[in-house]
């Protein structure tokens, strides 16, 4: 029996449902609200896929997303902040929402991910070994783990502070003002400066 949608219609929709957040409806939404605008909005759109790959790259020392021509990135190059002072935590969008708190004036690495095993995600899957190295080249004098407090995020603090406790640097962990099982992105700006300014040594 002939589909009633075309074919570049349900393509559309088939991509958008393999975006997080995103069902088969809101997928269907997104895709006819494209077609009844003009083509020059599609475009754009497309562009902006285009460019979000090829013009964005990750920070050689971070690992935070920057622009392809800038590297390492505007936070890693600023000189107004404590280089001593490194948070670290899962994902880019933790990287926003800590900076949304103004409360941290330090540095930053990011590891892409949680262990999780699970999900078949080891130590070795994410950008610990380049924060070990990290901390053996430069004068870091804490280290604030900023993971998620879900299973995955406590699992992988435990695992850097027992990493990091033969170097001799301070390593403290976001207070308990975020709510367990949440993630940073979510959290508003007031819990995460609460947070910050309640860290604890592990």
């Amino acid at each position: 029996m002939p589909s009633a949608i075309p074919r570049p219609v349900q393509s559309l929709i088939d991509e958008f449902s393999r975006l997080p957040g995103i069902g088969p409806k809101s997928a269907s939404r997104l895709t006819y609200f494209l077609l009844r605008q003009p083509p020059e909005q599609s475009r754009a759109l497309a562009e902006a896929l285009t460019q979000l790959k090829e013009r964005t790259r990750f920070c050689s020392t971070c690992f935070n997303m920057t622009d392809a021509d800038t590297d390492p990135c505007p936070l890693c190059r600023d000189d107004q902040r404590d280089a001593g002072l490194l948070c670290v935590v899962e994902a880019p969008l933790d990287v926003i929402a800590l900076e949304r708190t103004r409360s941290f004036q330090g540095r930053y690495h990011v590891l892409h991910g949680a262990i999780s095993p699970v999900e078949d995600i080891g130590p070795e899957d994410l950008r610990i070994k380049e924060l070990m190295a990290r901390l053996q080249n430069a004068k870091i004098r804490e280290v604030i783990l900023a993971t998620n407090p879900s299973y995955e995020g406590e699992a992988t603090a435990m695992y850097l502070q027992k990493q990091i406790a033969p170097l001799g640097v301070r390593v403290t962990r976001l207070a308990r003002g975020l709510p367990v099982g949440g993630d940073l992105e979510y959290a508003d700006e007031t819990t995460l400066a609460r947070a910050l300014e309640g860290r604890s040594e592990m």
